[in-house]
Order: C-alpha cells, then structure tokens, then sequence
C-alpha cells in the first residue's frame, strides 16, 4: 500500500502530506487514520505509548469519545528526507462542555511506502471559553475538512 506524497520531502509535499494528515484526523474516523500508519507503527502520544494500526485505531476511539466536537489545524515547522517535524492545535470540550484548546508538536518518519512508521506527539491542553474558540468552520461539511481558505494556525496567531 503506498500513500504519496512519498518521501524525500519537499516543502510543498511535507505540507501536502500534513494536510492530508490534517484533513483525516478531522474526519474522527479512527479506521481511516489508522491507514496512514504502517501495520507496527510506534507512537508516543504524550505519556502514551501505542504500537501497530489495530492499537492506533482503539486508542483514536477512545480519544474521540472524550474528545467531542474536535477541530484541528496542522503546520510544517521542518522536514528533511522521510522526516516531518509539525505543530498542531486542536479544540474540542468534554460532556461537562468545558471548552479546550490542545497545542502539540509531532515528528514524524515514514517509510518508503509514505506511511508513517513512527510518531512522537507532546501535547498541552488550556482551558478555553467558547468565546475564545477560533476553528469554527461549518460542520458536516466534507467530514469537517477545514476549508482550503481558513486560516492556518500562523494566521490565527498561534
């Protein structure tokens, strides 16, 4: 199975890819995220530590049962062969409907097939109101893709 764009990367294919990225973990559909990461791909999700596309799958459904109403943005912030280096936010609120705003950095490294192999995410979250809440394009729209003229996340001024 190959998912281009392939490595090496160029600054327009890293940020291809991690629109891809972007654009599939909005979808909140843990099977076709699951699908970008090789069968034994090894993260680090915080404190979390997950091996292999079934686990990745489990842990993305629990994610999103806490998780609700998720939006996120990604951004390059370096490549260099089979390697991305990207900065997210995400927003989302729990049952209580306390509002959140999750800041991270991800590295990233793919194998010859463009598919993740290994992926090591810090991740904060701040308390927001939903006064302060930024991502708020139109649900239901393309699995909640952002739109292609939304702003980024520099844009936005995070």
């Amino acid at each position: 199975m190959s998912r281009p764009p392939l490595p090496p990367f160029s600054a327009e294919s890293a940020a291809q890819k991690a629109r891809l990225a972007e654009d599939a973990w909005n979808s909140r559909d843990p099977a076709r995220v699951a699908l970008a990461y090789t069968e034994d791909s090894w993260w680090r999700n915080r404190a979390e530590f997950v091996q292999g596309r079934a686990a990745i799958e489990a842990f993305l459904q629990r994610k999103w049962q806490r998780e609700l109403d998720y939006r996120l943005i990604k951004e390059v912030w370096a490549f260099t062969g089979n390697r991305i280096a990207a900065r997210f936010a995400y927003e989302w609120h729990d049952d209580s409907g306390q509002w959140y705003r999750s800041h991270g950095n991800e590295q990233w490294e793919f194998d010859e097939y463009g598919l993740m192999r290994r992926r090591e995410a810090s991740i904060n979250d701040l308390r927001i109101s939903a006064a302060e809440r930024k991502f708020l394009w139109p649900r239901g729209t393309d699995n909640d893709r952002r739109p292609d003229d939304y702003p980024g996340l520099s844009a936005l001024g995070l």
